[in-house]
Order: C-alpha cells, then sequence, then structure tokens
C-alpha cells in the first residue's frame, strides 16, 4: 500500500530506517520502535510541511500523547543549526530544508470539554495555549480556538449562569422547555449551536485544515468524534461514549464529572474536507493494538472513525511497534520472518482453537495443515497438539507448587495494582508459615482520590473530634509523638469492624488514621490547630475546580490515604504495617508530563529496599509502554536499574523475578509460563478486601475504559476469559475432573512470566532502548 502513495522525504527516511516493506493495509502506515520515536517521526514530517506551507492551517493534539512531539519539535527548532540538530536532520531527510517558520501559521484547536473556563489548567483551551502557541511561537491572532468563557449564550449571561450545575440537557434541542430556565438554557444551547457552525465556517473559508494530527480513543475516537458518528460531521456539541468519560476522568477529577460534560469537537468531516489535507493518526503501546487494527483493515466505517482517513491520499498512521501488533501485516511477520520458536507453536496452536472454536484434542492434523499459521509449524505431526497442551499443563503444575522458605517482595506502581494482579496467588503464599512477605508500592497515588472523597472524609473527622469519639488527641504526648505509635491498632480496628459490619466504626477508623496523617504533614501541635487545618484543607478543596493539581501537602495527605488503604488489605493475611513499604517515588507528580526516572532520586529508595529486605522472590507489573498509565512502565525502569545495580554488590543467582499484569494489560497463553488457578473463594477474597479496603476506589470515579465500575470487576472478568482460553486447549474435563481440589475449583486463571535476573534484565533492556538517545 505505501508504494501506491506519494511519501514525502522524512517518511522515507523513517520507513528506510525500520526496514518496513509494502504495507496491506487500507491506510498507510508507518512503525517506529518506541514511542519517543514516535514524537520524533511527527515532529519531522510536522517540520517538513511548514517549511512547504508557512502560512498553513494546523491542528494539533492536547493530552499525554504528543508528549515527544512537542519536545522533539522544540528541541529540532532550538538545534536547527547546531551539530545535534544537523545530526537528526540528516538522518531523517531534513537537511535540504530551511528552518521553518512558525508565526504565520494558523491553528485550529481540535475539541474542548463545554462548559469548562479557560482559565483552568485542564481545559484544552490553556494546554493549546501553553504548549503550542507559547512554546512554538504561534500566532493568537490568527488562531481559531474554543474558548466556553467567550461563546455567547442567552441574555449575554455566562455558562454558569445558564447552567449552574454545569450541565447541558441536549434534549432541548428537540423539545418544550418546561421552565424559564430551560427556556434560557434551549435559547444558549441554540446560541453554542451556531457558533459551532461559524467555528466550522472559519476552517473552511481558510480552505479547511492542511496538517492534522490527533490519538485514538480507546473506541476508535478521533477528536471527540465517537464510535457511529457521520463520516460527515462537523463542528458541534455532542455529547460523548463511556469509553471517551473514562479516558477524560484523568482530566476532570473522575467520571463524575466527565460523565456530565459535553464536548465541542470538528468532525470527520470537518478533518478530510482539504483534500490535500495531511492527516495523521499516532498509536503508541500494545493497548491500542486492536483499535488500530479495525481502524486500518475495515472500509469506511462510521463504527471506525479513522477509517474517514481512507478519504485523503495524505491520510496516514504512525505507530509503535507495539500499536502494530494486531495488524494482519505484523502477524504475518512475526510467524514468517525469524526463527521459529515454541512461543510461536504454542500461540498458533492457541489461537487456532479459538479460531475454529474447537477443543484441542478434536484440532486434526487437517486443521493444522489448513491454517496460515499453524501450517508453518516445523515437524507439524499429530503429536504437535498434544506437546502444546503438555506445555501448558506443566504451567498449570508451577502455579500449584508449594513455596517454602521464601522472602517475598511484591510491589506495584499504585496502590492496588498488587492485588488486581496476582492476589490469589499471594494468598498461596501466605498460607506457608516459613515465607516472609513484604509489599511495596512505589509511588504515592494521590491523583486516584477525588476532592470529594477527602472533603467528606474531613468532615466526618470534625463530627467526631467534636463529639469526643477521637480519645488519642487527648493524651498528652500525643502532638509530640504519640500520633506516630499504634499505626497497626488503626487497621485492627478498621478491620474488626469490617468483620461485625459496622461501617460507622470502619470509617471511624480511617478517621483516626488521617488525623495522624494531619498531624505528620502540617506539623500540628495542638488540638485546635488541627481543627483550624482541617478547616483549611476542607476550603482548599472545595475552591478548587476539578482536576486541578493540588498542593503537595494535599498531594501527601491523598496519598497516605492511599497507603492506608493497602495495609488494610494485606493485614487481612496478618501482614503488618512495617512490611508494607511506600516508597513515593519522586518522578510522580501529578503533572500532565511526568519525569522520567531519575537514577539517584527514584533509584535509590528501590535499592534500599531490596537491600534491608533481601527478597528471594521479588514481584514487579511487567506492562509493555504505552499499555496503561505511563506511570507502570517508568516504575518498571527505575526497578530494573535498582536490580541491575543490586546484582552488582549480591549474587542474585537464585532470585526469581515474577512479571504479573491486571487490568490494564494481560498475558496471552504462549507469553506466560506459569498459570496458577483461581477459586471462586479467591474472586471474592480479592472482591471483598478491594470494597473494604480500597475506600477511595469504590465509586470507580477513574475507571477502565472497558467496565463503568470497580477494578476489581475487570480483573475477575480477566481471570474468567483466561480460563476459557486454556479451557479450550485443554478441555474443560481436565480442569473439573483433576486430582487435586485447587485445580478442580478453578473458575479463573492468572498468568505470569517467572524469570530470573538475567531474562528480566534483558527484558528491561529492550524496553530502557525506547528512551536511549532522546535529545
Amino acid at each position: 500500500m505505501l508504494s501506491n502513495y506519494p511519501l514525502s522525504v522524512v517518511e522515507k527516511a523513517f520507513q528506510k530506517e525500520s526496514g518496513q516493506v509494502n504495507t496491506s493495509t487500507l491506510i498507510p502506515y508507518l512503525m517506529v520502535d518506541n514511542f519517543p520515536k514516535l514524537g520524533l517521526l511527527t515532529a519531522c514530517r510536522f517540520l517538513e510541511w511548514v517549511s512547504l506551507n508557512p502560512k498553513g492551517v494546523i491542528s494539533l493534539p492536547t493530552g499525554k500523547t504528543p508528549e515527544y512531539f512537542i519536545k522533539w519539535t522544540q528541541f529540532l527548532l532550538d538545534n536547527w543549526d547546531n551539530k545535534k540538530g544537523k545530526d537528526v536532520r540528516e538522518k531523517y531527510g531534513l537537511d535540504k530544508v530551511n528552518k521553518p517558520v512558525l508565526k504565520d501559521l494558523t491553528f485550529v484547536q481540535i475539541d474542548e470539554f463545554y462548559p469548562i473556563s479557560s482559565s483552568q489548567n485542564n481545559s484544552f483551551y490553556h494546554y493549546v495555549n501553553k504548549f503550542y502557541l507559547d512554546g512554538f511561537g504561534l500566532s493568537k491572532e490568527n488562531a481559531i480556538l474554543i474558548n466556553s468563557n467567550e461563546i455567547p449564550l442567552a441574555e449575554g449571561k455566562n455558562f454558569k449562569e445558564v447552567f449552574p450545575d454545569l450541565k447541558v440537557d441536549l434534549s432541548l434541542r428537540f423539545r418544550e422547555p418546561t421552565s424559564p430556565e430551560e427556556k434560557i438554557q434551549q435559547e444558549s444551547i441554540y446560541l453554542i449551536d451556531k457558533w459551532c457552525g461559524d467555528y466550522e465556517q472559519k476552517i473552511r473559508d481558510k480552505g479547511g485544515i492542511g496538517f492534522f494530527l490527533g490519538g485514538i480513543g480507546p473506541d476508535g475516537h478521533i477528536a471527540f468524534n465517537t464510535r457511529g458518528s457521520h463520516i460527515f460531521s462537523t463542528t458541534r456539541l455532542t455529547e460523548t461514549n463511556f469509553e471517551t468519560q473514562a479516558v477524560a476522568a484523568g482530566d476532570l477529577g473522575g467520571i463524575e464529572v466527565s460523565a456530565n460534560r459535553l464536548v465541542i469537537t470538528i468532525g470527520l468531516e470537518t478533518i478530510t474536507y482539504n483534500p490535500d489535507a495531511v492527516a495523521i493518526i499516532i498509536a503508541a503501546g500494545e493497548a491500542k493494538a486492536q483499535i488500530v487494527k479495525e481502524s486500518l483493515e475495515t472500509p469506511l466505517d462510521n463504527v471506525y472513525p479513522a477509517t474517514s482517513l481512507q478519504k485523503l491520499k495524505n491520510g496516514r498512521f504512525y505507530l509503535t511497534k507495539g500499536a502494530a501488533t494486531k495488524l494482519t501485516d505484523s502477524i504475518d511477520a512475526y510467524y514468517e520472518q525469524g526463527e521459529w520458536t515454541w512461543e510461536k507453536t504454542e500461540r498458533a496452536v492457541v489461537d487456532l482453537c479459538k479460531k475454529l472454536k474447537k477443543y484441542g484434542h478434536r484440532l486434526k492434523i487437517e486443521d493444522l495443515k489448513n491454517d496460515k499459521y499453524a501450517s508453518l509449524i516445523p515437524d507439524l505431526s499429530e503429536d504437535t497438539v498434544n506437546k502444546v497442551m503438555q506445555s501448558m499443563v506443566e504451567k498449570l503444575n508451577r502455579g500449584t507448587a508449594k513455596e517454602q522458605d521464601e522472602v517475598l517482595l511484591h510491589t506495584g506502581p499504585h496502590h492496588d495494582d498488587i492485588s488486581l494482579g496476582i492476589l490469589p496467588h499471594i494468598t498461596n503464599q501466605l498460607q506457608e508459615n516459613t515465607n516472609e512477605a513484604h509489599f511495596s508500592v512505589l509511588t504515592s497515588g494521590f491523583t486516584a482520590v477525588t476532592n470529594t472523597f477527602v472533603i467528606d472524609t474531613l468532615l466526618h473527622t470534625k463530627k467526631l473530634l467534636d463529639s469526643g469519639e477521637i480519645q488519642m488527641v487527648h493524651y498528652e504526648d500525643f502532638f509530640e509523638s504519640g500520633y506516630k505509635l499504634k499505626t497497626d491498632k488503626d487497621v485492627y480496628h478498621f478491620l474488626t469492624n469490617v468483620a461485625s459490619e459496622n461501617p460507622s466504626q470502619r470509617l471511624r477508623g480511617l478517621c483516626h488514621r488521617v488525623i495522624r496523617a494531619i498531624i505528620t504533614i502540617f506539623e500540628v501541635k495542638n488540638k485546635q490547630k488541627l481543627r483550624e487545618t482541617i478547616n483549611d484543607v476542607i476550603s482548599i478543596l472545595r475552591n478548587s475546580y476539578d482536576g486541578e493539581k493540588n498542593p503537595p501537602k494535599i498531594q501527601k495527605l491523598k496519598g497516605m490515604i492511599r497507603e492506608f488503604e493497602e495495609e488494610l488489605v494485606w493485614a487481612h493475611f496478618g501482614v503488618q504495617v512495617k512490611n508494607v513499604h511506600h516508597l513515593r517515588l519522586g518522578f510522580y507528580t501529578g503533572d500532565i508530563f511526568t519525569e522520567q526516572p531519575d537514577k539517584k532520586r527514584d533509584v535509590e529508595p528501590i535499592l534500599d529496599m531490596f537491600r534491608k529486605v533481601k527478597p528471594t522472590k521479588l514481584s514487579l507489573t511487567l506492562d509493555p509502554e504505552g499499555s496503561g498509565p505511563d506511570t507502570h512502565y517508568k516504575v518498571l525502569q527505575a526497578t530494573a536499574e535498582a536490580v541491575r545495580q543490586w546484582s552488582e554488590e549480591e549474587d542474585l543467582s537464585k532470585l526469581r523475578i515474577i512479571g504479573y499484569r491486571n487490568v490494564w494489560f494481560k498475558f496471552e497463553p504462549h507469553e506466560a509460563n506459569v498459570i496458577v488457578p483461581v477459586s471462586l473463594g479467591d474472586m471474592s477474597v480479592m472482591e471483598d478486601s478491594f470494597s473494604n479496603c480500597y475506600l477511595s476506589q469504590v465509586n470507580a470515579s477513574f475507571p477502565s475504559y472497558s467496565h463503568n465500575g470497580k477494578f476489581s470487576t475487570v480483573a475477575k472478568r480477566i481471570w474468567v476469559n483466561q480460563l476459557q482460553d486454556i479451557q479450550l486447549l485443554l478441555g474443560k474435563n481436565y480442569f473439573y475432573l483433576h486430582e487435586t481440589a485447587k485445580v478442580r475449583s478453578s473458575h479463573g486463571l492468572i498468568f505470569f512470566k517467572d524469570m530470573n535476573v538475567e531474562e528480566f534484565l534483558a527484558h528491561a533492556r529492550e524496553l530502557e532502548k525506547s528512551i536511549e538517545g532522546f535529545l
């Protein structure tokens, strides 16, 4: 396909470097190794286009997706004529290009939440001004922007007057208003619709967008054109779907806000109006692989909005290898290139069972020979499927083997990651008294706690103080040293009242811990100051807009609430507070673009913990880049470096490293080498501990786009689906007729990867390459 489309000089340079041959998709795509390289490709193509179109019309994305595009563009502009810049330009086809001038470009804002004040840091208007107009030195006079404050409404009112709860009821477009307030709202909606039409016309008067760069959502949305949007849609005020609301929850302070917020977005026709437009969709990470496949291999279809780029000769997808993994081209290359591995055999057979919906023992040699990929298995025979089945049985045997005399250190990027990943495996380990268990969460996790949750908790804390139900504040030395003592008692008190089903006393346990946290953070010295501090925090949060970055001390308070929740979960199994380690790595700041891990600040605390605990088994999340929150990936980088440094001090030949995944991404059967059975009892333990302990998460303010609810439900679904895959290979009777009760009771399975240090560091080395040489 690529050979049928005119590639730019930059695109040819990147294509040559990747070794990519012609592609079979309906929209051409270019592939690079990693996320930072994706930013370099888009920056080079953008600057190449601007050099030829200095007065062109551009539209660029917001959010985390364009992080490296922005950084590389600024780097190249700042270093155009020095050696660093010239080296990059010569390598990627910009050596004969004059330095682009960006000041005369017309910038078109792609979308915006509505209503939202343009002064809020989480508005896209603010983002565009900060990173593009100011950051790139673009003309503000030429810019076509979406400023909610300036969109005219009925009677000249502000959106807060017209929509006091910030909810816009679009049914008023089609029904009679039932009150004077609704009449004003209806008139305002019509005025917004007119404004959107005028916005569209402004873009068309300029000849349409010349260069469009956008990301793609989990449902395939481009801008806020969600699944089902009309191929000929234009700029409009519209609702979104759940997947989009879940992704936006992080920006807006929770699904409670994003579910009720409308959006103004340019349409699919707006993007493709100019037939010569360069329109590029960028996607990174394996989590995007399925929607990328559907968008590139499906003919023009409103179910997949990105298929609209088929209308443009310069429509492109720029992908990381991870985002391209499910493309037919990539699967073909996986099987046909390089040496054949046992992993390929396993994958081909398991996928064939799923494709034909046949149990493994019913697969015939003809089925294998007639399959595109299974037919490539070397020495294909009647015994091939039996060998794969035996391999899966061995993985299950490893997952049911008893572990003794181990020092276990289970780590996670966020609170609840360990539980959602491998809790049933951990409960097996903790049933053996000779094992010593430690748990560590590596970041503070404060972004997952809503302002509303903290306000409600503090109001209840005040109420308990006023009614004399928190006696510890009356002890003489409490504000000097007493507040540091008996943290295990808070945990025990809380869980005792979980058992006795006494929610008010359970909440009292949380309030005890919150008081200890406030005294620690704010250095409170008496009861009066304690009350004043609680009032101050409530006031700050009430005066904050949803999604606003909190002051550092309130971030710390939110983080300490999450830390208490983590202690509660492991106390279910008798693990003491001293064995739950809170590392609060410094790269985790709540900024839109978080820093890379720092070797001193972020690696040393992990290394110190290794030295202290001396684990014989270490667990960590092994998510690929771009598959979920980037925190997972950055924690993995820091942990890998700590393991490497520790290996220089200690003989780690016996250390086993468990790589697990959870709700953000999952292993395929061929990728894992240990399979752990999960019973209904295991699922109940996980569900109960999640609901009773992760109090700030029960309302699922920041849910997965795959489920409108608690993460514990998503985890259970993954475990059940993984069992179904293996049942299809081994047969259901393998499980319910098995000689051991543990396997007979399986209603789900957990997959993970057990590695030695060398294997882990080799894997981490591949991940580390993704940031090497960056800028």
